[in-house]
């Protein structure tokens, strides 16, 4: 199997040992799940099943971010306990995602429920001499780590514009650096807080995906994801911060999902723009909506737009048609070697389903049932 890495920028071979140690950062869950999610979470689902298919065991832990900023704002504009929000959301989500056919999470751990590792991750990052104190809260030094930029290979100006898009808080004037950022915080008046040595607060975002990791998987994993808006700030800070704080190699490979926009723009929760999987859900099966996903290649980034559904709806009608079989089951797997290509997958089993063969194995490699 060969996928693209994001930190090497090429498609390079992928050979894990024979358990296949994942983390792909899951939701915030202030609001619904929307394509954009089920996009990413399907491109790991389709991975794993090859993997299992050539004799692989999976663990792919899937956190849950249910303390951050954005929740906090979204709860208090409920006028709802925050944990109250993310167990409905969280709820919500888990049951789009079994519709969609996911293959359960190894672990789906909460951020709330590692408080303490975090606290001991801190302490290793302020130990390791690459974080320090100040206005109540720690910070990562970047300056200290000189693979900083590793994963995501922009430059100084694009980091500080990405950080002030993305919730980095550049003009925070506790920092050193307006690259530094937050692994402690102090809380602001009405959110959540726990006691530390730093004074009491939460965690930074950060910080959760790190702690999270080596508690479910140790120091080092073999595949991170998400989509690739996560590039920088979070999976560039992740990889610092662990890295720093263990010594080891904290992911051997880097795999993103790109983005799925409507009418060009991409979904976002700020700009509310989305297209809930509940609300496809209501018309149509999660085998068809898979399918519409699927058609677009896992890097890329695409648009949906209505006629998507009775496209994919018509293509899982022919498939189960053809009836039970193996028919393009070679060629299957081999596009899903080649970097996951799922849109020459789906061709194959046009072909085979064309030319009156059983496609019923194929079509299950791809979680389509």
């Amino acid at each position: 199997m060969r996928l693209y890495d994001t930190a090497t920028r090429a498609v390079v071979d992928f050979t894990p040992g024979q358990v296949v140690k994942m983390y792909t950062c899951g939701i915030t869950p202030y609001d619904s799940a929307h394509l954009g999610h089920a996009a990413t979470y399907l491109a790991y689902d389709v991975l794993q099943r090859r993997l299992r298919d050539l004799g692989h065991e999976t663990q792919c832990v899937r956190n849950v971010t249910d303390v951050d900023d954005d929740i906090l704002r979204k709860a208090r504009q409920l006028g709802v306990h925050f944990l109250d929000l993310a167990a409905e959301e969280v709820g919500r989500f888990d049951a789009d995602m079994a519709a969609l056919g996911l293959l359960p999470a190894f672990s789906e751990p909460r951020a709330t429920s590692a408080i303490p590792d975090i606290l001991g991750f801190i302490g290793m990052v302020l130990e390791s001499g690459h974080a320090y104190q100040s206005g109540g809260g720690v910070y990562f030094d970047v300056s200290s780590f000189d693979r900083f930029g590793q994963v995501s290979h922009l430059d100084r100006p694009t980091m500080l514009e990405l950080a002030r898009e993305r919730g980095g808080h550049p003009d925070d004037p506790s920092k050193r650096d307006p690259l530094d950022f937050v692994l402690w915080q102090p809380s602001a008046p009405g959110e959540p807080e726990w006691e530390s040595l730093w004074g009491p607060g939460r965690p930074g975002w950060h910080i959760e995906c790190s702690a999270l990791a080596l508690r479910e998987l140790g120091e080092t994993i073999d595949l991170h994801g998400g989509g690739s808006d996560l590039i920088f700030p979070h999976h560039e800070c992740e990889a610092a911060q662990s890295e720093a704080a263990t010594g080891s190699t904290f992911v051997r490979h880097w795999m993103h999902a790109g983005m799925v926009r409507l009418a060009g723009v991409k979904m976002s929760k700020s700009l509310g723009n989305l297209v809930f999987v509940h609300d496809l859900l209501k018309d149509w099966e999660g085998s068809a909506i898979r399918l519409a996903v699927l058609a677009h290649h896992y890097r890329s980034d695409w648009d949906w737009h209505d006629g998507l559904m009775p496209e994919a709806a018509t293509r899982l009608a022919v498939w189960r048609a053809a009836g039970a079989g193996d028919g393009a089951l070679i060629e299957v797997r081999d596009a899903l070697d080649d970097d996951l290509d799922t849109p020459a997958a789906l061709a194959a089993i046009d072909r085979a389903a064309g030319a009156g063969q059983g496609v019923s194995v194929a079509a299950s490699l791809l979680g389509a049932v």
